[in-house]
């Protein structure tokens, strides 16, 4: 599902159930540090999960269509700022 390379995770949902994609999304984007990027793979134009982001996480990601169907959308997202990980970690992650 996931491999990391060069600060970059990749994360193929297409295969994923719909009800854990979004879960699994956003676990990922909310572990990502500083300049770390997520390359999304799925099966529909993803734009409900960029207006989220915009948002929900204003200015913490950046965003760029790597390709654009009509069957597969490849989505670079970049994590910007970290403003805390919630998990208790005491790290300024």
């Amino acid at each position: 599902m996931t491999a990391v390379e060069d600060h970059v995770l990749k994360l193929d949902v297409r295969e994923v159930p719909r009800v854990e994609r979004h879960p699994r999304i956003f676990g990922m984007l909310n572990s990502l540090l500083p300049d770390y990027q997520l390359i999304l793979t799925v099966d529909h134009d993803p734009v409900p999960l960029y207006y989220h982001l915009e948002t929900h996480y204003d200015g913490m990601f950046g965003w760029e269509y790597l390709s654009r169907g009509p069957e597969i959308w490849e989505v670079r997202i970049r994590r910007k700022k970290h403003e805390g990980c919630n998990c208790n970690c005491g790290g300024d992650h």
